[in-house]
């Protein structure tokens, strides 16, 4: 779950290249150019040549990112149909933990109105601006949030609990002004993060979930309780439900499936 490193628009290459045309150009014919140059104007040759600086500096192509994956599930949702009114259609949006439930459960989705938008790595602000085009625009009945754990990781930086709480209020608050039934998952137990380790997230999460418990009581939203299910005296996973004590195992999986399924159902009732 870990983040990607960002890439940057300007080269090192540009900045040695920038370095030659500065001190073996424009130094050179300022100081000497006069001598052997004759141009027939009050502006200097230096200065002539700026725009064609400029011009190197600030007409590169910049690395363009996709910093929110919009384009990660766009062909997928393009070929997913128009849900029929009995359809039922519930959307699992997350990140590692929800993509990673389809790979090692795949038989849990089969048959299932059951759609899964979770894309590694990600954090509270990059799926609220997928939210639209990943849930809002696939029409489900439902939708299923599970998010958090790689904020307070730091993944895309800084964040606070209250501010990762506000991004998933966000989520809820869209989905309902949709027609959507949302239900706001705690984010499930960890002691320490292995690609980030001295967090602290088993003080953290439960922090954090209290938030989420508050926030949806608030809103009108179902909340399921993952955390007080699966959680060791540690506040974090045991072995048995998560081998790197962060993304679960089959037997965590399927630990996690009954309560999604009861907040599924309780949610469409509503």
């Amino acid at each position: 779950m870990g983040g990607e490193k960002q890439k940057t628009g300007i080269k090192p290459l540009y900045f040695t290249m920038i370095s030659f045309v500065i001190f073996r150009i424009l130094i050179p014919l300022y100081v000497f150019g006069p001598k052997f140059i004759h141009v027939k104007t009050q502006t200097s040759l230096p200065i002539l040549l700026l725009p064609m600086l400029f011009s190197f500096l600030f007409g590169q192509k910049t690395t363009a990112q996709d910093w929110p994956a919009l384009q990660h599930f766009q062909a997928a949702n393009a070929q997913l149909p128009v849900p029929s009114p009995q359809e039922g259609r519930v959307v699992f949006m997350g990140n590692s933990i929800t993509i990673g439930w389809l790979q090692l459960r795949p038989e849990f989705f089969e048959g299932k109105p059951y759609v899964n938008r979770g894309i590694s790595g990600q954090t509270t602000p990059q799926m609220l601006l997928r939210f639209r085009q990943d849930v809002i625009a696939l029409q489900p009945e439902a939708v299923v949030i599970l998010a958090g754990t790689n904020d307070i990781a730091g993944n895309t930086g800084p964040i606070t609990l209250e501010q990762i709480a506000g991004n998933i209020r966000s989520m809820v608050q869209l989905a309902k002004a949709h027609g959507i039934r949302p239900v706001v998952s705690s984010v499930l137990p960890a002691y320490d993060y292995p690609w980030r380790p001295g967090l602290h997230p088993d003080q953290k999460i439960p922090q954090l979930n209290t938030l989420l418990q508050q926030m949806a009581q608030e809103e009108g939203a179902i909340y399921l309780d993952y955390f007080t299910a699966m959680a060791d005296a540690r506040n974090g996973l045991p072995k048995a439900y998560a081998h790197d004590e962060v993304h679960p195992t089959v037997e965590g999986y399927q630990a996690m499936e009954p309560l999604v399924e009861a907040a599924i159902q309780q949610a469409l009732k509503k």
